[in-house]
């Protein structure tokens, strides 16, 4: 765009012209139909640049009427007509004001909602995240009670197993101890039975006192087999109770484990420190149960526990039923055992004495 008053030397104004010598207009109508144009108080260009045309005005007045239009002097800015043609009325300047006044109120407006929007979506999903903590934290809550509830079972369960393992161990050693001390009486009736052998004659009878050693012997021979046997049961049972033992607490450390996890968990805040997010790791399941496998087998290693424990308990029993029986037969059988010989020895004693008397007599 050319301004207006802007000189014909200017470089913004295209080529520099001369006056003497101008360049010869195109032969186009549109050049032609264009008229000279003079603003107010700038009718002839000498008139603030006298010193531009002075040549010019040497040339005769009759030689300007045979000059044709296309050979006049150019005008002060001859594109500025078409220019003043090409701006804007002042409708257009205040409809352009008002479009760019409502398209900054539309454009504020829009910039409000979108930020009502975004404090909005912040609160609900702050409240969102408040609600989903709060949920976890109950849930840990409830997880923590489950697990103190389930370790002090499996706590109570263990006590109880180590005890009667322990009383268990006692009755095994208790065994060992009875069979070993029944080679004693019977090395003694054995050694009986092996010095009565020696008897000559008509005296090797076989009365009660063989009887009664003989049966002594097998009663000996008899508990002895059946302590030992006894006692490998209470070793395979002291066995199965290791092995229970070693599931309880391998549950209890891990259930110790997880309620020292829970627990952190538990007792940590937005503001707690070390708190850092990791990318999907709520994707990965690293679980291998659910709640109801997870306490069934709790309670299995627990069911487990009891029945060993019934087991132990009851072999226990057993062990101590056997020993008072093996101590009341062995002692009835040493009694009866010791009345035959006391008979058999009044017999042989009255019969010695009779021999004697009829010796004497012959």
């Amino acid at each position: 765009m050319e301004f207006l008053g802007a000189t014909q030397t200017a470089s913004y104004c295209g080529p520099r012209r001369t006056c003497l010598f101008p360049d010869p207009a195109p032969t186009s109508t549109t050049q032609d139909s264009y008229q000279s144009y003079y603003l107010p108080g700038y009718r002839y260009l000498s008139s603030w640049r006298p010193s531009l045309f002075c040549k010019g005005s040497s040339v005769p007045s009759g030689a300007d009427e045979r000059l044709s239009p296309a050979r006049r002097l150019p005008t002060v800015l001859p594109s500025l007509r078409s220019a003043l043609h090409a701006r804007y009325s002042p409708h257009d300047w205040h409809q352009a004001t008002v479009a760019q006044l409502t398209g900054s109120e539309a454009s504020r407006r829009w910039a409000g909602k979108l930020n009502s929007d975004s404090m909005r979506l912040m609160q609900d999903k702050d409240q969102l995240t408040y609600q989903m903590q709060e949920g976890s934290r109950r849930n840990l809550g409830q997880r923590l009670s489950s697990l103190d509830f389930w370790r002090a079972e499996l706590v109570y369960e263990l006590d109880y197993l180590l005890t009667e393992s322990q009383a268990l161990e006692t009755a095994k050693k208790r065994l060992e101890c009875a069979a070993d001390e029944m080679q004693g009486p019977l090395k003694t009736a054995l050694e009986c039975l092996y010095n009565r052998e020696k008897r000559m004659g008509i005296d090797l009878v076989h009365d009660d006192v063989e009887k009664s050693l003989i049966k002594e012997v097998d009663l000996l021979k008899d508990w002895q087999a059946r302590m030992r046997k006894l006692a490998e049961r209470i070793n395979q049972q002291l066995g199965i109770n290791r092995d229970v033992q070693h599931a309880l607490e391998q549950d209890l450390s891990d259930k110790n484990s997880a309620h020292f996890i829970d627990q952190k968990c538990f007792n940590l805040r937005n503001t707690s420190d070390s708190i850092n997010f990791y990318h999907g790791v709520e994707k990965i399941d690293g679980t291998v149960s659910v709640p109801e496998t997870w306490a069934k087998f709790s309670e299995d290693n627990i069911k487990s526990s009891q029945r060993a424990r019934a087991d132990s308990a009851r072999l226990h029993d057993e062990t101590e039923a056997a020993l008072e029986t093996a101590s009341e037969e062995t002692w009835s059988r040493y009694t009866s055992t010791n009345l035959a010989f006391n008979r058999r020895i009044s017999e042989v004693a009255d019969a010695k004495n009779k021999l004697q008397a009829q010796l004497a007599k012959v």
